[in-house]
């Protein structure tokens, strides 16, 4: 059975999402406030599959909830908030979350991207190789393979290509990349990642082109 935390200090949409999940076999465990949710996070979420974050909480705020958790952590992060400004949307996503939903939503849109995003970290918890087109990653043995050649990547380049591996088709932006490879207290310029991918392609011959560059939005692995 699967498992999700809920953080929403609304009572009612609480109780309307984890009924509705709980028909489907989804356990959802709910906390109403910033802080009960940061005593969860400093005991660990081994036990949760997804987690779902309202933004506007009593004592710690949902941003610093989602900073806290990617901190430590690669669970699947929600968040559901009535904050749509296209600032906060990409605040969020600079954060490391999933998605980001805005209040109102369908619930049965909601559980359908809870499921889908359960289901892929599971795939990769299970299973050691990454894999998108002719690209693929050992996570075990840390080797990478392009066209059916070994290649050889530096430390950072490795780290970069596992980010985008496990987010095949999504949008990486800079900001994220830096906050998970180099790491939170990083304070250059995010063109270091400009340059790192720059060589990652080079590595990787003609799969480079696989790594699409989005003018001022960041990166996208695809399968072509």
């Amino acid at each position: 059975m699967k498992k999700i935390l809920l953080v929403e200090d609304d009572l009612d949409i609480c109780e309307i999402i984890r009924e509705y999940f709980g028909n489907k076999g989804t356990g959802v465990e709910t906390v109403n406030s910033g802080g009960k949710a940061s005593d969860i996070i400093d005991r660990g979420l081994e036990g949760y599959d997804l987690v779902l974050l309202d933004i506007m909480l009593p004592e710690t705020d949902g941003f610093e909830l989602c900073r806290r958790i990617r901190s430590e952590n690669d669970i699947p992060v929600i968040f559901i908030t009535a904050r749509g400004r296209e600032e906060d949307i990409l605040s969020g996503y600079d954060l490391g979350c999933d998605d980001y939903i805005v209040k109102p939503f369908l619930l049965s849109v909601l559980y359908s991207k809870c499921e889908a995003l359960v289901r892929r970290a599971r795939n990769i918890s299970d299973n050691n190789q990454l894999t998108c087109g002719t690209i693929s990653l050992d996570t075990v043995t840390l080797r990478c393979f392009a066209n059916g050649e070994e290649v050889e990547l530096p430390p950072k380049e490795f780290a970069i290509l596992r980010y985008l591996l496990e987010h095949e088709d999504w949008t990486v932006t800079r900001d994220t990349l830096l906050d998970r490879v180099w790491g939170y207290d990083y304070f250059g310029s995010d063109r270091v990642v400009d340059n790192h991918i720059k060589k990652l392609r080079k590595a990787l011959g003609s799969a480079g082109a696989q790594i699409k560059t989005l003018v001022g939005r960041g990166y996208k692995l695809t399968k072509e």
